[in-house]
């Protein structure tokens, strides 16, 4: 059995840790929140932007220029969103496990070659690919100190260029999408070349099946100037830029979740941990106790004799 001074540290110690998890719980709480406000006002904007899109290519435009033709994916351009900070749980490892993974199987010949392209946006996630000696790497960690559209416009407008200069043929885009406090759910998708059909997530679908039940639905008709054409070239790069930033925002609150979830558990486990140990302090004193009244005893005893 430990000695009563070990317990004791061991006590001081735990009090000491749950103080700082129980306070790094409600930072991240304080957090969440407006990280949480910004991606819900954030998803309507998107979602309508993905539906007049949707709806100008299912009115007739032949094609979505340069960014829809499919093209061998000889060079590949992988995004991948961490944080700056630990101590969130699965949050970080569940992407780079993604992002290797895609390295190893589906772009395995690309990265042999030197053709894959690593942004990493978030300090974990680059500092994990630069020990790992990946190459083509490039780093955006300042993002995450201020979370703006104008930094995630200015890194899409890279890339689109790169594109555009048959740099890369194929980006793909790896994050944690926020759904509450306590799920986090791991994405990756594909954001060039563009798809005609932007992906819908199963509430979408879900509500198309409802109204489809309901009797044929009536799209929204609308005048398009100057041209439809036009507008496809001028609304696709915007198109892109909004969803590199909701991936950001939605990220950016999922990091938060995750943190407060880990920290709610660490401040448990401690507490939990404060029980036993104290649990052993007390059976180690009360032993300490009994020795000393049986020395007592037993000095008298041979006093007596």
């Amino acid at each position: 059995m430990p000695s009563l001074k070990e317990v004791r540290n061991r006590i001081s110690s735990t009090i000491g840790t749950q103080q700082i998890t129980s306070a790094m719980k409600m930072v991240s709480a304080s957090k969440l929140r407006r990280a949480q406000d910004a991606i819900i006002a954030m998803r309507p904007f998107s979602e309508k932007l993905d539906e007049i899109l949707e709806n100008l290519l299912d009115s007739g435009v032949s094609s979505v220029g340069d960014f829809g033709k499919p093209r061998p994916a000889g060079k590949v351009t992988l995004i991948v969103l961490t944080s700056n900070r630990g101590l969130c749980g699965g949050f970080n490892s569940s992407v780079i496990k993604s992002a290797v993974q895609l390295l190893n199987t589906r772009y395995s010949e690309q990265a042999k070659k030197g053709n894959v392209n690593l942004i990493c946006i978030g300090k974990k996630g680059a500092d994990f690919f630069r020990k790992s000696n990946a190459r083509n790497l490039s780093a955006h960690n300042h993002l995450w100190d201020k979370l703006t559209y104008a930094g995630a416009a200015e890194i899409m407008e890279g890339v689109i260029k790169d594109y555009a200069a048959g740099e890369t043929d194929k980006v793909e885009i790896i994050y944690n999408q926020f759904k509450n406090a306590a799920t986090q759910i791991l994405s990756t998708e594909q954001i060039l070349p563009f798809e005609n059909a932007p992906a819908k997530n199963e509430a979408k679908q879900g509500k198309a099946k409802a109204s489809a039940a309901l009797g044929p639905s009536s799209k929204s008709d609308y005048i398009f100037e100057p041209g439809k054409e036009e507008i496809i070239r001028e609304i696709i790069p915007y198109s892109l830029k909004v969803r590199l930033f909701r991936s950001l925002l939605d990220s950016f609150a999922a990091e938060h979740g995750a943190r407060m979830t880990a920290m709610h558990k660490a401040t448990d486990n401690a507490q939990e941990l404060l029980r036993n140990l104290r649990l052993t302090y007390n059976k180690a004193r009360q032993a300490a106790i009994t020795k000393e009244i049986l020395e007592i005893v037993g000095g008298a005893e041979a006093i007596k004799n």
